[in-house]
């Protein structure tokens, strides 16, 4: 290969390249588990594909709720947080969310130390033991998570267990998030099994596509330092001469740096080859792939397309609009991986020698740990932040209406109620309530014991006292 040879596509025996150049990808075609990964690992497109929606559905935290706990919301709270930190909860998520978007299917397995795997945990006790978390894709489970196929079997088309290396995994110890649900006797190579899709599924050929384009780019960049030299062709006594004077020239202007002297004739021409008239066509093409891989994951383009934002997502846009619902959508396909975790961490936060560390805290804390932890789960709430922004200034905005709202109706409806405990209380309660959802203005909640307002109503308002005080005149 000489100086003036160029070889486009020097890469092409890259992983990438050999599958992308492949025939073998067409519409239609399947994702297998090793195409999956590549393209995952090497396509410019397939980690934002997979990753950009898990980081923006996880980019806030949830908030931490425990009703009706009476002064202990706190202290609940703070154990919750600590637990959850200290087992990287939000990242074992992510991490098995990702799997499962690149292969359709992924699971977590729970390691307790000194318990056989294939045992039923125990979670009372499991505060005393040391938990660790594994994330596992298709081959770490081959085999096992493979659905029932039998429409009359209760277990029709779910997972009971998994097996790892051989190890059976009791149903209590893991969970299985998938990627869509599955579809009967469709088969994913990626996952193994009639199990959920790849992301990439549907999206291999705009994939394909998309790299085209990328070498279009490549090749323009590599025209556009092209220059053309005109130059008058010389007669036929000296044309072997000139020949070789015009190869001098070729490697002078190719060879070009600042500072140097370049001469040509009085009728020749050096100018660059033009490529304005690609930019419009170039444009289009990407635009165009990129809206049908979008469309393949069934994602707003918006998420693939930029980088940020620039048309004012949070500002009530269409595009806003549009990734406020698939963002919504994705955080409820996690909430399975967030259940599993959540029953792990109150177990472990709220355990029975935190309830003792409470109680000596709280002498007024009477009834059994039973009791009150029975209480804390069925009255936990885990929010999420709204999707779509808003200015803090209009959040505040409209809490501030709200409670107004509030106040307006305890005003004209309390002072009805005195008499009526039981009613009154409901009032007070849905007040709270309805206040406790305003967290722009009151970022720690209220909670009154309701039960005690109805056995304690408030005392009769005194009685006007008769002109004159009841004095003799």
């Amino acid at each position: 290969m000489n100086e003036d040879d160029f070889e486009i596509g020097s890469c092409s025996h890259s992983e990438l390249m050999a599958l992308l150049d492949s025939d073998d990808i067409q519409p239609g075609s399947t994702a297998g588990y090793q195409t999956c990964k590549t393209v995952y690992l090497y396509h410019p497109l397939g980690g934002k594909m997979v990753d950009r929606p898990i980081k923006m559905a996880m980019n806030e935290p949830r908030t931490v709720h425990v009703a009706q706990s009476y002064g202990l919301e706190q202290r609940l709270r703070d154990a919750f947080e600590r637990e959850w930190k200290a087992m990287g909860a939000n990242q074992h998520i992510a991490n098995a969310a990702r799997i499962a978007r690149i292969y359709g299917v992924s699971a977590i397995a729970m390691l307790v130390d000194n318990q056989e795997p294939n045992e039923s945990l125990d979670y009372r006790t499991l505060y005393k033991h040391n938990v660790s978390f594994n994330i596992l894709d298709p081959l770490n489970t081959a085999g096992s998570i493979v659905l029932n196929q039998d429409p009359n079997a209760q277990d029709f088309q779910k997972v009971d267990g998994i097996r790892v290396a051989g190890k059976p995994y009791h149903k209590s110890r893991c969970v299985v998030v998938q990627n869509e649900d599955p579809i009967y006797l469709a088969y994913n190579p990626a996952a193994f099994g009639f199990t959920g899709r790849s992301v990439y599924q549907r999206a291999l050929y705009p994939l394909k596509s998309f790299i085209q384009t990328m070498r279009t780019d490549d090749m323009v960049a590599v025209k556009g330092g092209l220059l053309v030299t005109k130059i008058k062709g010389p007669s036929s006594v000296v044309n072997n001469m000139m020949q070789k004077l015009s190869g001098i020239k070729r490697m002078m202007l190719k060879r070009g740096k600042t500072g140097e002297v370049l001469q040509i004739g009085e009728s020749d021409n050096i100018e660059s080859i033009d490529l304005s008239n690609l930019e419009k066509p170039l444009d289009s093409a990407r635009k165009h792939i990129l809206e049908n891989v979008a469309a393949a994951a069934a994602a707003p383009a918006i998420i693939l397309n930029s980088e940020t934002f620039a048309q004012g997502f949070g500002e009530g846009t269409e595009d806003a609009r549009a990734v406020a619902v698939y963002i919504d959508n994705i955080r409820e396909w996690l909430d399975q991986l967030y259940a599993f975790f959540i029953r792990v961490c109150q177990y472990r936060a709220w355990s029975i020698e935190f309830f003792q560390s409470l109680r000596a805290d709280f002498p007024e804390l009477k009834n059994t740990y039973s009791v009150y932890f029975a209480s804390w789960i069925n009255n936990f709430e885990y929010r999420w932040p709204s999707s779509l922004k808003e200015p803090e200034s209009e959040k505040v905005k409209v809490d501030e209406t709200r409670f107004k709202a509030i106040v307006s109706m305890l005003e004209v409806v309390l002072p009805q109620l005195t008499a009526d405990p039981e009613n009154r209380a409901t009032l007070i309660e849905w007040a709270c309530e309805n206040a406790n959802a305003n967290e722009n203005l009151f970022p720690q909640r209220l909670n009154l014991d309701y039960d005690s307002l109805k056995e304690n109503p408030p005392p009769e308002p005194p009685k006007a006292e008769e002109p004159g005080g009841g004095m003799m005149l």
